[in-house]
């Protein structure tokens, strides 16, 4: 009785949508029509580590897609040079327009020939679509003018081209030739990439990271994977001092304290005052940055940043002791080197052997109690902490990244996370403890992805045990977004013998390279073993050491071929781009990406080479995809409204 009470109150709710039989007939035909259209095309990125300017062209090249639908359309009829001049105007309209009106000499011409060949994609790259999402899409103003020239009537030739030149000829006599380049610009990227999954890492490395995620605060539909880096922005933004001095850590290494001045309005100079008196005499050349540009600064802007860069780094490393010293549950009491070190004698006592160091210049380190901030280290953090949880922007940005992500996500059979599940050398999950329970696989992963969403959630009143959690998760071995046996940045920084710089990485990356392994990650998913993929980033593949990043006999898809550029030279290119559209799966490598300049007036767009092209045994509808099983029960529903309004058991309204 209860069910069937529940359902008559959900039919009287949907009848206040769909008031009588002609509306109910109406939409189930149009969800009938929709779940029978070839699904729209994803793209999966990853590892973007604020890249701004390579990830806004992959977006708006639809990662190849665009340039491949001019080709469709118009590889026979006009030159190469003419198609590629079209892919930059619909990539950057608004910067290409402004170049090509100062060369062609009859400019109402090539707006009419434009704006027929942009009408043209436009059909080509919507032709899945229904012409109610299509309409939808189109820049507000426009919608009725272009909606007409995009579903003109089937006419001959002869009519539909005086149809088309009359329309056309209005848009250019009213001025508003400029404004319909744009929008049809923006209709045919907005259609090329029907959802977007970022598995991973925007932060740390590249520039701009507030810029990737205010593009991806407007993208239309996208979901987002927790990297590594995201937790130890998220965690430094909560307040945890440790994550704090990581992120100006990296921020240093890599030249970007301007992303947290300039983007995050975090203030700075207490820790460049206190770093250029502690070290006054001491060029810290160990910690120049690994990114510098000579053209645009000169050697003094380089010591002055190392400087703060090694200031940040001995402050992290004592708060990084505090805390493995009050969490023996993390086992992580290896990782306590700094009151291993004799600077007396230039060496430091790893696993009871002597290595050599290459600086012993530590001014603010007690000998008596190592770990411990000097009154001064003290006071730079603490203004530090209150900075980042006063920026507002900074804060607002991780709260999209929070409500719009998670640890993992199951997406039409693909399982996307951006690093790792611990494993172990046999294949099978790792047993690990966390929060006092002991857990492994899925579980695990769903243990870890509340807690972040409470820590955020209650990040203002949150205890520091719990906000604890946030550095664990960036750098234990035991961790799902860090998958090795240790961050070894002390040695990398002061022990000189190289090869205690390596880091093991976690089983995972090994047994996955079994198929069964692989199936049985799905199998811990509830996933189907013959057609759905795991899909990571995090592991820049090696494509120059001829690393494949195809694993599992295709069962795995790593896609972090390096975005960053600080990576590129380690890995022969510049990351991967995946699609999956209605005939299967493409994995593309991209080679490195110039300029946007180079981009809008040489027209260079960014090379992808094809990986792997997997196609499906038959052409994918929406309603095979997650999207058409939430339609099918909505069907589902409105034939039981229907049978109700027939009946007269729920009145109809007219």
């Amino acid at each position: 009785m209860e069910n069937e009470y529940d359902k008559r109150k959900y039919l009287n709710l949907l009848s206040k949508e769909y008031k009588n039989i002609y509306e109910v007939c109406e939409e189930i035909i149009n969800l009938q029509a929709i779940i029978n259209l070839p699904k729209g095309t994803e793209m999966f990125l990853s590892d973007i580590h604020g890249e701004f300017a390579p990830f806004e062209h992959i977006l708006n090249n639809g990662g190849g897609i665009i340039k491949n639908k001019i080709e469709d359309v118009f590889e026979n009829s006009i030159t190469k040079k003419e198609r590629n001049t079209l892919a930059t105007l619909i990539y950057y309209p608004e910067e290409k327009l402004k170049l090509i009106k100062n060369e062609v000499e009859d400019i109402d011409e090539w707006y009419s020939i434009t704006l027929y060949r942009l009408v043209e994609v436009a059909k080509k790259v919507s032709s899945k679509y229904t012409r109610s999402k299509v309409r939808k899409a189109i820049t507000s103003g426009f919608e009725y003018v272009i909606d007409e020239l995009l579903n003109t009537p089937a006419w001959n030739e002869k009519d539909k081209e005086r149809y088309y030149k009359a329309i056309i000829n209005t848009i250019i006599k009213l001025n508003q030739a400029e404004e319909f380049i744009i929008a049809l610009s923006n209709l045919i990227k907005r259609m090329a990439i029907d959802h977007l999954h970022i598995v991973g890492d925007v932060f740390d490395r590249g520039a701009h990271p507030d810029l990737v995620v205010e593009k991806l605060k407007r993208f239309h539909s996208l979901d987002i994977q927790w990297g590594n880096h995201d937790v130890l922005w998220t965690g430094a933004t909560c307040g945890n001092e440790a994550c704090i001095a990581t992120v100006i850590r990296n921020s240093a290494r890599y030249n970007n304290i301007g992303i947290l001045e300039d983007a995050y309005g975090i203030n700075i100079r207490p820790l460049s005052t206190f770093a250029m008196e502690t070290y006054k005499n001491d060029e810290c050349r160990n910690f120049f940055p690994k990114v510098f540009d000579e053209s645009k600064y000169d050697s003094s802007d380089k010591i002055t940043i190392a400087k703060i860069h090694k200031a940040i780094t001995i402050i992290q490393f004592k708060l990084e002791g505090q805390m493995i010293r009050r969490h023996p549950e993390y086992h992580m009491e290896n990782r306590l080197l700094l009151d291993k070190m004799n600077l007396k004698k230039g060496y430091i006592v790893i696993n009871g052997k002597k290595y050599e160091i290459n600086d012993t210049n530590f001014p603010t380190i007690n000998p008596n109690n190592v770990y411990e901030l000097s009154e001064k280290e003290k006071e730079v953090i603490d203004r530090l902490s209150e900075s980042f949880k006063k920026s507002q922007r900074l804060n607002d940005h991780i709260d999209f990244l929070i409500k719009k992500g998670s640890l993992y996500k199951i997406f039409n059979s693909n399982l996307l996370f951006h690093a790792c599940i611990p494993m172990t050398e046999e294949g099978e999950f790792k047993e690990v403890e966390f929060l006092g329970y002991k857990t492994k696989g899925k579980e695990y992963l769903d243990i870890i992805n509340e807690s972040i969403n409470k820590i955020w959630l209650n990040k203002d009143t949150v205890d520091d045990y719990s906000l604890d959690i946030m550095w664990y998760l960036w750098i234990s071995p035991d961790s799902p977004f860090f998958g090795k046996d240790k961050m070894a940045t002390f040695e990398s920084y002061f022990v000189k013998d190289p090869e205690m710089h390596k880091e093991i990485k976690n089983p995972y990356y090994r047994v996955t390279n079994n198929e069964e392994v692989c199936n049985k990650i799905l199998r811990e998913f509830n996933l189907s073993e013959t057609d759905s993929h795991i899909v990571n980033g995090h592991m820049p593949v090696k494509a120059k050491d001829g690393e494949s990043p195809i694993r599992g006999n295709g069962k795995l898809l790593v896609i972090d071929g390096g975005f960053a550029k600080s990576y590129q030279q380690t890995t022969g290119n510049a990351g991967y781009i995946l699609t999956s559209n209605s005939n299967g799966l493409l994995l593309s490598q991209n080679k490195p990406f110039e300029s946007v300049e180079n981009a809008i007036i040489e027209e260079k767009d960014i090379i992808s080479e094809l990986v792997i092209k997997e196609a499906g045994s038959k052409r994918v509808l929406v309603g095979d995809t997650d999207t058409g099983k939430r339609l099918k029960s909505e069907i589902a529903d409105l034939e039981e409204l229907l049978k109700f309004y027939e009946s007269g058991e729920i009145k109809q309204k007219v």
